[in-house]
């Protein structure tokens, strides 16, 4: 979409009052950050609401670094604002933001049916919707201050994974744009913020309990505090250059949280999730990374099972339902000690 900035300005009158909700990922606050700056002087007030509280602590710590002001949603009186938008995200996407009607939405996933606003930019071929935010700064002739340009360089680098996910020519250049107003040291301590002290016990229980099939290693961690940590145990192991798969899950709320991520070399972790707990529950994701949630009480097992029993219930869907090449229990390569 191009010479939009004229179109997103005639949306709004400088007695209006915004909000721009998220679901708080470094992409989703960046675009909104962003999406703040360019609405600056056409509104009377702009405010981002994340629907759920952050809690991964990358995110924490790229507001806290940044300065973000961010309120959620919970805290907040809708009708106070007489015009809403949302970005790196679609309405159908959480009952949160279903809620609303809106005036504005941009978004870099594939256009949902049910998405509706006066003024639509949704763009799935993009790696980020950072990357459509920077475009507009640069259409509006606005240099990015710093902590606009360091958070729009951070979204654009956490969603396409340093470009190891699919990204198109336009990402490039807005990372190599956004590049020149970044103050590195500041992106450093972002990457090295993946998780904190508490989570450590998680690494532990995951070390002593994983198993490995072929090049397929799996970890149940039982009850965790959020399932980011299952994302980061996921994306940790991946490292170890014998593993193409790694399936981690644990029990979050009243759900079997799982997660996928392979080697990218003719995989679909999407379709994996899908066959092997789409019947269950929801499951599906791109070729490198998926993920499925199911109710428990669609398991045949109780929320106080053994770990092992979970596991195991973890690997037979895998390898059985996920239509992989059966093993035996004498090819599993390794096992953690003790």
């Amino acid at each position: 979409m191009h010479n939009v900035i004229p179109r997103l300005h005639q949306l709004f009158s400088h007695e209006d009052r915004l909000l721009i909700l998220i679901d708080p990922d470094p992409d989703s606050i960046a675009s909104a950050l962003a999406l703040k700056r360019l609405l600056w002087h056409h509104v009377t007030s702009s405010i981002i609401a994340p629907i759920r509280p952050i809690t991964r602590p990358q995110n924490e710590r790229l507001v806290q670094l940044l300065g973000i002001s961010l309120t959620p949603l919970a805290e907040l009186n809708p009708g106070d604002y007489n015009r809403k938008a949302v970005v790196d995200n679609q309405p159908p996407h959480h009952k949160s933001l279903a809620a609303f009607n809106y005036d504005l939405v941009i978004d870099h996933h594939p256009l949902e049916p049910e998405t509706k606003a006066r003024l639509m930019d949704i763009r799935p071929e993009y790696g980020a919707t950072a990357t459509i935010m920077t475009e507009y700064l640069r259409e509006a002739r606005i240099k990015p201050s710093l902590k606009l340009a360091t958070a729009l360089y951070y979204g654009i680098k956490t969603d396409t994974a340093n470009f190891e996910r699919a990204a198109v020519e336009a990402d490039v250049r807005a990372f190599h744009y956004l590049f020149g107003f970044t103050r590195k040291p500041l992106v450093r301590r972002l990457e090295f913020a993946e998780f904190n002290i508490p989570m450590l016990g998680y690494f532990q229980q995951a070390l002593n309990r994983f198993r490995i099939r072929q090049t397929r290693l799996y970890a149940f961690l039982g009850p965790v505090n959020t399932p980011d940590i299952l994302v980061i145990l996921a994306d940790f192991f991946m490292r170890a250059g014998e593993i193409t798969w790694t399936i981690v899950g644990g029990i979050y709320q009243d759900k079997l949280v799982v997660i996928f991520r392979n080697d990218s070399l003719r995989k679909n972790a999407g379709r994996l999730a899908l066959r092997a707990f789409g019947k269950l529950g929801s499951a599906g994701g791109h070729a490198a990374s998926a993920r499925a949630e199911v109710p428990i009480d669609r398991t045949p097992l109780s929320p106080i099972a053994r770990w092992q029993e979970w596991q195991d219930f973890i690997i037979d869907r895998v390898e059985r339902h996920g239509r992989l090449k059966p093993h035996t229990e004498g090819e599993i390569l390794a096992k953690p000690a003790g």
